[in-house]
């Protein structure tokens, strides 16, 4: 398992290269100017400086050779002023890659927006597992049951309705009519007693529960139906005529062995945590990641998307090596030679 691990890391690594470079092209190439913003009435001359200041005509190499040092070297700000311009620089005196938009560090930017995009979407996700499996289960061994029926049909109804229609109709029912929530979510609200806690768990209730309805409604569906396919299969029949109890042959046999493709989907869904849902962050006003990044492309910041971009490319490819770990575990069988 170690050697598998070792080898799969050590192809992940020039992938990664591959995809940041391909990434930092396309987008290098997109239309963008970071004085695009500003007002009419700044000379010609400050523009330039602004451009120079942002590394923005510097060689192709060079820019995406400054762009992937922040993803390996992270350096406290210190701003260094002349008689020109003031720059941002680490402490080594290398320049940081700043945002078009709002001229700050992207990491720093990153790291601001990430506590709000793990607790609205990552409690979400983990409801939404919670909720899945246990309802796909139960789905599957009482196939054509009323829980079926109305799981089937709640399931359906969650995964072809999109976030921003249901989001929408949580505030207009929770928010406009009983009033019972919050419709914004206060990113700037500090938990320090009973009432500002309470107040935050309002504010993350219509958020957290539109996204773990949708997840868990696509989630079961892939649970029941790998449920089904090896209820039927002769191990299991040949496990209950051994007398086991039916609870260790359906939980101890046919959910573990159920649970192998299931697992890529949850691994493959796990990126999306971190990189934020951009409906529903955008409906609630979640200051998150999925926020920043709508911003950003909207603003033409073409470094504070190159970055989000490459993030969820890494995550994508660290999470695949999670999932084909976690098989071994599932599945006894298979063996990482």
């Amino acid at each position: 398992m170690f050697q598998y691990l070792i080898r799969r890391v050590l192809i992940a690594i020039p992938t990664l290269v591959v995809i940041s470079f391909i990434i930092f092209a396309v987008l290098d190439l997109a239309p963008g100017d970071p004085t695009g913003n500003l007002p009419l009435t700044i000379p010609p001359e400050v523009r330039e400086l602004v451009r120079k200041s942002l590394g923005v005509d510097d060689p192709f190499v060079i820019k995406y050779l400054k762009w992937a040092r922040q993803f390996f070297i992270y350096e406290p700000i210190s701003i260094i002023e002349d008689a020109t311009q003031i720059k941002l620089t680490g402490e080594a005196g290398f320049p940081r890659i700043l945002s078009w938009q709002t001229r700050s560090p992207v990491s720093d930017l990153l790291w601001q927006r990430l506590p709000q995009t793990l607790w609205v979407v990552g409690l979400s996700y983990v409801f939404g597992i919670l909720i899945a499996i246990p309802v796909g289960v139960v789905s599957a061994y009482r196939q054509y049951s009323i829980f079926d029926q109305i799981g089937t049909f709640i399931s359906m109804l969650g995964f072809s309705v999109p976030t921003f229609f249901t989001g929408l109709l949580a505030i207009l029912l929770f928010s406009v009519q009983l009033k019972w929530l919050p419709s914004i979510y206060d990113t700037t609200l500090v938990v320090k007693d009973w009432p500002s806690f309470v107040l935050q768990v309002k504010q993350m209730i219509m958020p957290v529960t539109v996204l773990a309805f949708f997840n868990a409604a696509q989630l079961s569906r892939f649970m029941r139906s790998s449920m089904l396919d090896n209820l039927s299969q002769d191990y299991v029949r040949t496990a209950r005529s051994k007398g086991l109890v039916e609870r260790i042959v359906v939980l101890g046999h046919v959910l573990r062995n159920s649970l192998i493709p299931v697992v890529t989907i949850i691994a493959l869904g796990i990126p999306s945590i971190f990189t934020g849902a951009i409906i529903t962050e955008q409906i609630f006003r979640v200051n998150g990641i999925g926020d920043l990044l709508i911003r950003g492309i909207y603003n033409s910041d073409i470094p504070l998307v190159q970055t989000i971009t490459f993030i969820f490319a890494i995550l994508i490819v660290l999470f695949n090596i999670v999932a084909d770990a976690a098989y071994g575990f599932l599945d006894p069988r298979i063996r990482y030679n």
